[in-house]
C-alpha cells in the first residue's frame, strides 16, 4: 500500500478542527489533483434556521387551511351562529324562525313570539298611562315603579321563557321545555295580577288594572280611560298566553 493511501481525507494541514477539509487525491493518468473546499459554519447555521422557518410557515398555512375547511363545513351544514339580527333597524337579539325552527313548529314559535311582543307592548303602554296619571297628580312614585316593571320585565321575559322555548324548538331539549313551562306560568300569573291591579303597592295605580281604573275614575276620566285600555291589553295578553301554553304543552306531549 502506497503512502498516498494512508492520507486522512478529512484532515487539513494544521491538524485542528475547522471549516476546511481536504478531499483525497485520485490519480487519473499522470497528474493528481488535491481539492480544498471551504464550508463556513455560519452558512450552515443560516441554512438550518431557514429550513425551520420554512417548516413553521408550512405548518401555519396547513392550520389556516384546516380552520377554513371547518368554517366551510359549518356553513354548509347550516349550523346557527346566534348572531344578533332582530330588530333589523337595531339588532339586539338573534331571531330566525324561518331558517332555524322546524317547519311543523314554526306556527307555535310565531305565537309565542307574539306573546312576548304582547307583554313588551303592555309594559310600555303601562308607562304611558302612568305618565298621564302622574301629570294629573298621581305622584312620581308610581311612574318609577312602572319604569322598573318595564326595564326588568322585557329582558327577563326574553331570557327566562322566550329564549328557552326558542332553543327547545330548535334542539328538541326536554329540559328547556320544562324551563319554559315553569317561567311561562309565572308570566301568566304576572299578567293576571297586572290586569286586576290589587291595591297592594300605592293603591295598585302602578298597573293599569281594573281596580286601579275604578280608583282613578272619580279623580280623572281621562286617566280612567287610559287605565281601562291598559286593563284590556293585559287581559288579551293573559288569554293569548294561556292559549300558547296549551298549544305548546300539547305539542310537547305529542312530540315526546
Amino acid at each position: 500500500m502506497s503512502s498516498q493511501d494512508n492520507v486522512n481525507p478529512f484532515a487539513n494541514g494544521s491538524g485542528a478542527t475547522g471549516s476546511k477539509f481536504r478531499l483525497p487525491s485520485f490519480g487519473f493518468g499522470q497528474k493528481q489533483h488535491d481539492a480544498t473546499v471551504d464550508v463556513p459554519l455560519e452558512t450552515m447555521n443560516n441554512s438550518i434556521r431557514e429550513k425551520e422557518i420554512a417548516d413553521w410557515e408550512a405548518d401555519l398555512r396547513r392550520r389556516e387551511l384546516d380552520i377554513k375547511k371547518r368554517e366551510d363545513a359549518v356553513s354548509a351544514a347550516g349550523i346557527p351562529t346566534d348572531d344578533r339580527n332582530w330588530p333589523p333597524f337595531f339588532p339586539i337579539i338573534h331571531h330566525d324562525i324561518a331558517n332555524e325552527i322546524p317547519v311543523h313548529a314554526q306556527k307555535l314559535q310565531y305565537l309565542a313570539f307574539a306573546s312576548w311582543l304582547g307583554i313588551v307592548f303592555c309594559l310600555v303602554y303601562n308607562i304611558v298611562a302612568i305618565i298621564v296619571c302622574w301629570i294629573k297628580g298621581g305622584g312620581v312614585k308610581i311612574f318609577f315603579l312602572a319604569s322598573i316593571y318595564a326595564l326588568l320585565g322585557v329582558p327577563l321575559s326574553y331570557v327566562l321563557w322566550y329564549r328557552p322555548l326558542y332553543r327547545a324548538m330548535r334542539t328538541d331539549s326536554a329540559f328547556k321545555f320544562g324551563w319554559f313551562f315553569l317561567f311561562y306560568m309565572l308570566h301568566i300569573l304576572f299578567c293576571i295580577f297586572a290586569a286586576i291591579a290589587p291595591p297592594i303597592v300605592f293603591h295598585g295605580q302602578s298597573f293599569t288594572g281594573i281596580l286601579a281604573a275604578i280608583d282613578v275614575f272619580p279623580h280623572s276620566v281621562l286617566v280612567g280611560v287610559f287605565y281601562l285600555v291598559g286593563f284590556a291589553f293585559f287581559c288579551l295578553e293573559s288569554l293569548l298566553s294561556l292559549w300558547v301554553l296549551q298549544k305548546i304543552y300539547m305539542y310537547f306531549r305529542g312530540h315526546k
